[in-house]
């Protein structure tokens, strides 16, 4: 049996789960996959490289890559074909390599999407605030929207960023805004999507105060190393229902293995496999809650 080759293109990745989700994910499908590490440090490459390395995986016989952090963007340049939700996103986070050539995707809005509606359903979406209006916040946004979010209010670091993305997306239901605003916008908002590195392990804190999380106010985490960080902690305190950030990761996995392979994964086996695999998070983390009214649209 021939083993397709796939892998991830990206700096400080050497801990990622990515090949520990795709190959357990194949070897239960009865398919030979082989999901390697292209850390750009290890290879003495820098972020400008991804080029060559898509080129480097093309001439290797790989099927395809997934791109993170600090190659999302660098990597349109590269590329054949973009898929329009990709372009409307202005990131890419997997490549599939074919016979066209080298086609960019966007997994990351799809697997929130997903997630959301999976881990949420019937979460509120008349006014909803993002924090953070980087490359993760692009994708929240634009799954937001298209799950129907009537306003969004984007806060970010640099709120310059944040307008940018408010005007690329929808100006008229986006709007960019400072950090400074965000306890005035949490206190008319029916939920808060937290998309910034704060929480992770390396990052610890909490972004959204927690004197501003209620009941009525659901809240969404990108972060899932921990699973539970302080912001769930929080949220569970003022009891209100969450989602952690596995199951957009676990989604965005299932999504780029079915562009990768042909095959139809199971995203619900891979979330739970990413629980397993960061155990010592999982034992402390509830599962996130579920709300009754205003449904939110399956995909």
């Amino acid at each position: 049996m021939t083993t397709l080759l796939t892998g991830l293109v990206g700096s400080g990745i050497g801990f990622s789960l990515s090949p520990a989700m795709h190959e357990r994910e194949a070897t239960v499908l009865g398919l030979e996959l082989r999901y390697d590490l292209w850390d750009l440090h290890a290879l003495g490459a820098s972020p400008g490289d991804v080029g060559d390395l898509l080129r480097r995986a093309r001439d290797a016989g790989y099927r395809g890559l997934n791109i993170t952090h600090p190659c999302k963007q660098l990597v349109l340049a590269h590329l054949d074909t973009l898929s329009p939700d990709a372009a409307a996103i202005g990131a890419v986070n997997t490549v599939v390599i074919g016979e066209d050539g080298f086609a960019g995707h966007n997994t990351d809005w799809t697997g929130f999407r997903r997630g959301l509606v999976d881990g949420l359903a019937g979460a509120p979406l008349d006014r909803v605030v993002l924090v953070g209006a980087g490359g993760a916040g692009a994708a929240a946004a634009y799954a937001l929207l298209d799950l129907g979010a009537e306003r969004l209010d984007v806060v970010d670091a640099d709120p310059d960023r944040a307008a940018r993305l408010a005007a690329d997306l929808d100006p008229h239901r986006v709007r960019g805004g400072r950090l400074t605003e965000l306890p005035t916008l949490l206190g008319h908002a029916h939920g808060v999507v937290h998309a910034t590195p704060v929480g992770m392990a390396d990052h610890p804190g909490q972004a959204v105060p927690g004197n501003c999380l209620r009941p009525d106010l659901w809240v969404a985490e990108i972060v899932f190393r921990p699973l539970h960080t302080a912001l769930l902690a929080a949220a569970a305190e003022a009891g209100a229902v969450f989602l952690d950030g596995g199951r957009m990761n676990a989604h965005q996995a299932a999504d780029a293995f079915r562009l990768f392979t042909g095959l139809e994964p199971d995203p619900s086996r891979m979330y739970a496999h990413l629980r397993e695999l960061v155990a010592p998070e999982v034992s402390r983390a509830p599962l996130s809650g579920a709300l009754s009214p205003h449904p939110i649209e399956r995909m």
